[in-house]
């Protein structure tokens, strides 16, 4: 895990949720996730948008050309759990597609413009958003 990870993860868990680093305030959750072909916990600080059933978290990686590896994590082990300011919430990660992808989307742009970005930098490649339904 990269030494920011680190520290936004620290920041989090000391705040109880709330990251004054980059802007990211309540936007975070922690997503503990099993490696896709390790099978060892992984650890994943992530920006989400959260509703009535879960939270929804896009795989943007910045706008890079390919997906974060915590992606592929969710496709093979789906059952997570997301590490809220207040505690553990054990969800199952639906990828989401076509209409109900772009709607998603559309609420992490509302949210940051930075996703927009994201979109546009990634190219073709269209960025994944999972919703995370607890389970």
């Amino acid at each position: 895990m990269s030494d920011f990870n680190d520290r936004i993860i620290a920041e989090f868990r000391e705040n109880r949720g709330f990251v004054s680093t980059n802007g990211f305030g309540s936007n975070l959750v922690l997503l503990h996730t099993t490696g896709a072909r390790s099978g060892e916990a992984r650890l994943h600080p992530v920006f989400a948008v959260e509703d009535d059933a879960g939270w929804y978290v896009a795989a943007s990686k910045a706008g890079a050309p390919t997906d974060p590896a915590w992606a592929h994590n969710l496709r093979a082990h789906p059952r997570v759990t997301v590490e809220t300011g207040t505690g553990d919430v054990a969800a199952e990660a639906v990828e989401l597609a076509g209409a109900e992808r772009d709607a998603a989307y559309a609420r992490f742009e509302e949210r940051s413009s930075g996703f927009s970005d994201y979109q546009e930098r990634a190219g073709d490649r269209v960025i994944p958003v999972f919703a995370l339904r607890r389970t």
